[in-house]
């Protein structure tokens, strides 16, 4: 896919951000000493009066954002992904989640592909953490396009949601008149009868490319794009594995408590079947150039075709 436009999702949110600014004067900004890194930097040179720098002090951040929603502002807080999940979970949970206010947590730098910046960096935990949070809606895009709409479509939802963005440039797949973004609602990417990948975020391009390899070797894949983790498309993913003889779920982030949690849990009780978990299989990263950690870690579409020949 050398030759596939590729970006960022994080470069996606800093544009979505100031494109949304322009329109809606009750957006605000908040970031963490990060905004070089996170790209709020884009919205700050536009907007330097809605955007507060509050240094290296996220817990602090994550209430003067609570603060401010109750003002009628609209907050986007933005740090890395180990800052925004981890450090200050205490005050996403009890300041955001518990009252339900309407603050966005825009996480980047999420996953393994943080690369060279190694484990104490690189979040593969942060969807587990944020899916246990009362209410709290967690969204991975999969590109550019599914990125900014996701932005827009978190402005436009009233309540905690927490957003994943990745430090690095993945292909655009979504360029297509008929997309369409929709909280909750996963996407129907390529059709077939044999087996189900259930991707999100980095790893659906991952799924595209097995899907491929798979074709040629006369297996016949659905692609799902499960943009929405929590809440999860249950009737996409029911109506999948009953179509289909062998369901897979990929995820850049550890096969416990993301998106292969969300959807054994749905199946175990919608419609019993097995399901293999294609992550992060319970182990810290460690530093590298993150094409190489994609491939080690078995996440790149050739091992993702692998894994499921050999399954099969």
């Amino acid at each position: 896919m050398s030759d596939v436009k590729k970006i960022a999702t994080r470069e996606s949110y800093g544009n979505a951000l100031k494109e949304l600014g322009e329109k809606k004067e009750n957006l605000v900004v908040l970031d963490a000493d990060l905004a070089g890194a996170t790209k709020t930097g884009v919205f700050m040179k536009a907007f330097p009066d809605r955007h507060i720098d509050c240094g290296i002090a996220e817990a602090n951040m994550t209430g003067i954002a609570a603060g401010l929603s109750t003002c009628g502002y609209v907050p986007f807080i933005s740090t890395f992904a180990m800052f925004a999940a981890g450090r200050a979970y205490e005050q996403v949970r009890n300041s955001i989640g518990y009252p339900h206010l309407n603050v966005k947590i825009a996480a980047t730098h999420a996953g393994i592909s943080v690369g060279e910046d190694g484990a104490t960096h690189q979040c593969n935990e942060d969807l587990a953490l944020m899916r246990e949070i009362p209410g709290m809606v967690v969204i991975n895009p999969s590109d550019d396009i599914e990125a900014k709409a996701a932005v827009a479509a978190a402005y436009d939802y009233v309540g905690p949601v927490y957003m994943r963005f990745g430090r690095a440039a993945v292909p655009v797949i979504n360029d297509n008149p008929d997309y369409k973004f929709e909280i909750g609602k996963g996407i129907t990417l390529r059709e077939g009868k044999d087996v189900a990948l259930i991707a999100t975020g980095l790893l659906v391009s991952s799924a595209l490319e097995a899907a491929e390899l798979l074709a040629a070797d006369g297996i016949e894949a659905t692609v799902i794009n499960i943009h929405t983790i929590k809440p999860l498309d249950k009737e996409l993913v029911i109506n999948v594995a009953k179509n289909t003889k062998s369901v897979f779920t990929l995820e850049e982030h550890s096969v416990i408590g993301g998106l292969g949690s969300a959807v054994m849990e749905c199946l175990s009780e919608e419609y019993p079947c097995k399901v293999t978990r294609i992550g992060i299989n319970d182990v810290f990263g460690e530093s590298g150039p993150a094409g190489e950690l994609i491939k080690k870690y078995g996440l790149d579409g050739q091992s993702v075709y692998e894994k499921v020949k050999a399954s099969l």
